[in-house]
């Protein structure tokens, strides 16, 4: 089969420290490729893969710091991934909405990833979407507000390349949070749990530079950080995050929004780690509760369970994720909506035949038709 791969342009594939979508890419890509299929992919020019890479600029926008404006960038590498879309049997777009809204300009099959929320302003160009699309987990589709496209395959869980991670049964002390730093993913509440039952609490995550995370982090987090009981690491890289991984007591996830996966999860496990989270997003379709680790409620849950990590086998951890987010797994889980979707997939009608006012917002048509 010749699969199309749409990443975006803002990391690596696969990303050297934080970039869960790009880190999936890479897994999907790889796997498929082993197995013999014609594979490109577009993303950064200095991705690894053993894909055809294709890419507009050399490097990921997020390091590009001598450029004005990187979206322009970003949106002529999603426009002109679809040049030569073809010569491909099918369209697999993680880059999301930019390619969504060019969707009808192509007549091959396309699969979008929803790896990220919709929202109120996202939702529109979901309504006019041409193509099939998929959800990461089930608890994701149920966030989604209803839209006109009703090509929904189904869920494909995310995939961690397993063997890259390191298991151990001997643990460290300490608590772990590692996660992008912001309010949602709450890593204040980890630490009263580490302070409430006596253990050292290691914090490693990325920093957005939007106002709303640097000022969680100025004026709630970084107070909390004494270098001592409560340690800030900085950004994992691949390194580290395995580092911190392999060697700490749990994983803990204070979530305070509908996470749509959550790949330090299966990370954790991977390397015998349990996990203690809030019941929120993907959580509970991850965790394997009271065998892989717990799902909770609020902090004094967190705390309690905390204090009953002890009677988690590492070794439930790692089988679980070997079975359930493997490459395998989820590259199973692709092929099998490819092929859904290429025997619905049919010639669609030409587009000149739908008035471009009809694709408008309510409050635009009248100026556009003027």
């Amino acid at each position: 089969m010749r699969i199309l791969q749409l990443a975006p342009l803002w990391e690596t594939v696969p990303p050297p420290a934080y970039g869960g979508t790009e880190a999936v890419v890479s897994v999907l890509v790889e796997e498929l490729v082993r197995r013999g299929h014609d594979v490109t992919l577009w993303a950064s020019g200095d991705s690894r893969t053993s894909a055809e890479l294709c890419s507009i600029y050399h490097r990921s926008l997020r390091t590009a710091s001598d450029l004005a404006d990187p979206g322009s960038y970003a949106l002529m590498h999603a426009a002109l991934s679809l040049k030569d879309a073809g010569s491909y049997d099918i369209i697999h777009n993680h880059i999301g909405e930019p390619v969504m809204a060019m969707s009808h300009l192509v007549d091959t099959p396309m699969l979008t990833t929803m790896h990220c929320l919709v929202t109120p302003d996202t939702k529109f160009i979901w309504d006019h979407y041409d193509g099939w699309y998929n959800t990461i987990s089930h608890s994701e589709k149920l966030t989604m507000p209803p839209v006109a496209n009703n090509k929904y395959c189904g869920v494909v869980h995310n995939g961690i390349d397993v063997a890259s991670f390191p298991y151990s049964e001997k643990k460290d002390d300490y608590l772990l949070f590692l996660s992008r730093i912001s309010p949602d993913k709450a890593p204040h509440l980890a630490i009263e749990v580490a302070k409430r039952v006596g253990r050292r609490m290691i914090l490693a995550g990325k920093v957005d530079p939007n106002p709303i995370d640097t000022d969680y982090f100025d004026t709630v987090l970084r107070p909390l950080i004494d270098g001592k009981r409560v340690q800030f690491v900085g950004e994992a890289d691949a390194r580290l995050k395995r580092d911190l991984y392999e060697k700490a007591y749990a994983l803990l996830l204070p979530l305070c929004w509908e996470e749509p996966f959550g790949l330090v999860i299966a990370e954790a496990m991977a390397c015998g780690t349990p996990v203690v989270a809030f019941r929120r997003g993907a959580a509970s379709e991850i965790i394997v509760d009271g065998e892989t680790g717990y799902l909770v409620d609020d902090v004094d849950e967190m705390v309690e369970a905390t204090l009953m990590v002890d009677r988690i086998d590492p070794r439930r951890c790692r089988r679980h994720v070997e079975a359930n987010f493997s490459p395998e797994h989820m590259t199973d889980g692709y092929l099998r909506l490819y092929g859904q979707i290429l025997r619905q997939a049919s010639p669609r009608p030409q587009l000149a035949a739908v008035g471009a006012s009809s694709l408008l917002p309510e409050a635009g048509r009248e100026s556009a038709v003027a």
